[in-house]
């Protein structure tokens, strides 16, 4: 069945003050016999000075990465970037040398993984840890060095910092570890600080904790932001710009008021119906999006949504792959029936 696309595309301008803009970003993976699957298929988003920003999706939907991608990091897991670009600061990246790449990861970004534990080296006390990547970067000697891993160990809020920076990573929960690596990431003074999920391993109380450390980092130093998470009630608390991948593609970007109020997507709307509300109608089951995210390289023709959305329309969701269409100032959808359809979003206060 040949498959129609919309020509409708992306504007590729930039607002000013973008620090990091991804453009038209594909990113593969060896899928033997000198074959490559595309796991990101055209993925485009900015972060602005200080902007907060998430990226979300479910499992296998390629936010993560992308995220991998902007920082460099997806030929050490076997894949290569085989289209687009990714520019921090005006700057193309994608064909960056590895010894500028080093350079960049410690003091233009920086990156917190989901399970912080397996970030340190459970042989070295975490204020060694840190000292090494100011030395690094920042050229101190072994003293100043440890003097900036103990300022930065305040910085997070971990209790006598001077005495735990001689502690090993053992010695720590998961919620300290994590602030351990946001006091390493934030100690070369990067400008952009990429969180992947850092929050999904903890429980409820800390991850509060470490949201409003987030928060308050981020008014302390005007860092850009781009938080990794498949948690749109995270979402909420943290960032003003949501973009939504599915089926390695940007479905829909929006601020996070008007995405939460106003979705334009029958997948953002599907995530925000399956949000819980204590309190509020307990007597109905919680909303699930039936089906499970396509396997890359096994997407459908047409929408790779249309199998599981309550909106396909037969001869057109199965046969013309949407393009993202604007739906309002920096917001855009990539849907051929959003205009035609009205969905729900969160019920206003």
């Amino acid at each position: 069945m040949a498959v129609a696309t919309n020509e409708l595309q992306l504007p590729q301008d930039a607002p000013a003050g973008t620090l990091l803009r991804v453009r038209d970003l594909t990113v593969q993976f060896p899928a033997g016999r000198g074959r490559w699957t595309t796991v990101v298929d055209g993925a485009s988003f900015d972060v602005g000075a200080g902007e907060s920003v998430a990226l979300v999706g479910e499992s296998g939907s390629g936010k993560t990465v992308s995220s991998l991608a902007v920082m460099g990091l997806t030929a050490h897991t076997g894949g290569r970037i085989s289209g687009g670009s990714v520019e921090f600061e005006g700057r193309d990246l994608t064909a960056l040398p590895p010894r500028e790449w080093r350079t960049l990861r410690g003091t233009g970004m920086g990156m917190i993984f989901q399970q912080p534990i397996r970030s340190l080296n459970p042989a070295y006390t975490v204020g060694d840890q840190i000292a090494e990547s100011v030395r690094r970067h920042l050229g101190l000697d072994r003293r100043a060095a440890m003097a900036r891993a103990v300022e930065m160990l305040e910085l997070v809020q971990v209790p006598r910092a001077a005495e735990r920076a001689r502690e090993y990573p053992h010695a720590f929960s998961g919620g300290m570890c994590q602030r351990v690596m946001i006091a390493m990431v934030m100690a070369c003074n990067p400008r952009l600080l990429i969180a992947d999920e850092p929050t999904t391993a903890l429980d409820v109380t800390v991850q509060e904790t470490i949201l409003q450390l987030l928060r308050d980092l981020q008014e302390q130093t005007g860092i850009g932001l781009l938080f990794i998470t498949h948690d749109l009630a995270v979402v909420a608390e943290l960032c003003r710009r949501v973009v939504v991948m599915y089926a390695g593609e940007v479905i829909e970007e929006a601020d996070a008021e008007d995405l939460f109020y106003t979705p334009r997507h029958p997948y953002t709307a599907g995530l925000l119906a399956s949000i819980p509300h204590p309190g509020r109608n307990r007597d109905r089951r919680l909303t699930a999006i039936e089906g499970r995210v396509p396997v890359a390289g096994e997407w459908p023709p047409g929408c790779r949504f249309r199998e599981r959305c309550p909106h396909a329309r037969s001869g057109l969701c199965d046969t013309t792959h949407p393009a993202t269409i604007p739906t309002g100032d920096r917001s855009t959808a990539r849907c051929l029936r959003t205009t035609e359809i009205e969905l729900q979003g969160v019920q206003q206060p």
